[in-house]
């Protein structure tokens, strides 16, 4: 199907309008940079994650670098993921303040892998089963 075949688009004033070539190639490359941000983010915040299990699991003590991975990771996954500019900008936030305080604090207590832990097991529950709210055409 040519985009000249696709249906006009309405924008809130209910003008029409078609959708040019290079619009056309600048949405498809800004949902590459998204899915390249989820990507990126979900990767560092799993190795994060990882090796904060491992070491409540073994035992052993951690320094305070899977815990800059896994917020920086945060911190790329919401830029990416969030929709409301509001909630994302407040997120990333969280993120770079939380690794910024463990980084001044400059070890990691028992605690804080727990705390990490079980914060991340709840969210990955939360979008487990939550379903996404399909688009509306």
């Amino acid at each position: 199907m040519a985009p000249s075949d696709l249906p006009p688009r309405h924008d809130e004033a209910g003008h029409s309008s078609h959708p040019t070539g290079s619009e056309e190639q600048h949405a498809g490359s800004e949902h590459q940079v998204h899915v390249i941000g989820l990507m990126v983010g979900t990767a560092l915040m799993f190795i994060g994650f990882l090796n904060v299990f491992l070491s409540i699991s073994g035992g052993f003590e951690i320094n305070i670098v899977p815990f800059l991975i896994y917020f920086g990771g945060l911190a790329v996954w919401a830029n990416a993921a969030i929709e409301t500019a509001s909630i994302r900008y407040g997120v990333m936030a969280v993120a770079i303040a939380l690794a910024l305080g463990l980084f001044q604090y400059g070890e990691v207590l028992f605690w804080h892998k727990q705390v990490l832990f079980w914060v991340t097991i709840i969210i990955v529950m939360y979008f487990m089963f939550v379903e996404p709210k399909k688009p509306t055409t």
